[in-house]
């Protein structure tokens, strides 16, 4: 399966034809990667993944592009390594899309879906830290707790914990199903006019995230993301839910400002200046008709900022 571009139309607009040097942070399904490509026979496109698997699906699919597509497994984190190893000091634009792709969501052995029963893995590379089974199985219902409201934003993440810490005394929850039937028991029914989610969906994108240190990688990436780009350079970022988002415009506000002195402060000590600039005030979000044809882009958020 094909893996749908999120809000494909702003990015190439953003991106423009100009910018010659790209990277795809988040390669995924590679559709991203070959529109990217498409736009300009002379543009170049770095491609990231953490799941070897993708690597060899992309690397099949884009290579009519040559040795104008670059695949790499390796976190967006660690981007400043990749740059390194390509003999490269900066590039032109960086696309960050931080969903899933429907080949890693309906693949049940990879364990990311309640829809189909599968092992509960997780893991984006599946020969690296404990999956989510095992953090299930070891950590405490203080700890579950945290994690699941925390990570999932699950108001009633104390049920939640409290019914699997009691259903893992009397049998280990090792798959999908099995965990989605235990966090859908430990929850009340839905009530009338409220928004129609699987009562699992937040534990499962909790795990996913802890799983994977989602929010560690963003983080790290953003720290050293103005450094990666040349003057005129954009940064493009789709997130899918408000942890991601945050992190994202926090970190735009904090390189238009440039300063990071106390707010009291008569004078500026820090010495820090501005490096970036937003490209909207305001978050973007798909239309209706995208919306309409892909339902899983309904949550999409878009930012975008450019080196000064």
């Amino acid at each position: 399966m094909i893996h749908r571009p999120v809000m494909l139309d702003e990015v190439l607009d953003l991106f423009g034809k100009h910018r010659k040097v790209l990277v795809d942070g988040t390669l995924g399904g590679g559709s991203h990667a070959a529109a990217l490509l498409s736009v300009s026979p002379s543009r170049r496109v770095i491609g990231l993944d953490r799941d070897p698997a993708a690597i060899r699906a992309v690397s099949d699919r884009l290579r009519g592009f040559g040795e104008r597509f670059n695949a790499v497994q390796a976190s967006f984190a660690d981007l400043a390594g990749v740059l390194d190893n390509l003999g490269l000091d900066v590039v032109d634009g960086i696309l960050l899309d931080l969903g899933f792709s429907s080949t890693q969501l309906e693949d049940p052995t990879r364990g990311f879906s309640f829809q189909t029963d599968g092992p509960l893995d997780m893991r984006l590379d599946q020969s690296q830290g404990p999956t989510a089974a095992e953090v299930l199985a070891r950590a405490t219902e203080r700890e579950l707790a945290d994690l699941i409201f925390r990570l999932g934003e699950e108001p009633r993440a104390r049920m939640v914990a409290r019914a699997i810490v009691a259903e893992r005394r009397s049998r280990p929850i090792k798959t999908t199903g099995h965990l989605a039937e235990v966090v859908s028991r430990a929850l009340p029914p839905r009530r009338p006019g409220q928004k129609a989610i699987h009562p699992a969906t937040r534990t499962f994108m909790a795990l996913r995230i802890e799983v994977n240190d989602e929010l560690g990688h963003l983080r790290r990436f953003l720290e050293g993301a103005p450094g990666w780009l040349s003057p005129g350079g954009r940064l493009v970022v789709v997130s899918f839910h408000s942890l991601e988002d945050r992190l994202v415009k926090r970190a735009i506000r904090t390189w238009e400002k440039g300063c990071v002195c106390p707010p009291r402060q008569p004078v500026c000590t820090c010495g820090r200046r501005p490096t970036m600039k937003p490209l909207s005030r305001r978050v973007l979000r798909p239309g209706p008709a995208e919306t309409a044809a892909n339902p899983r882009s309904r949550s999409a958020r878009l930012r975008a900022a450019e080196k000064i």
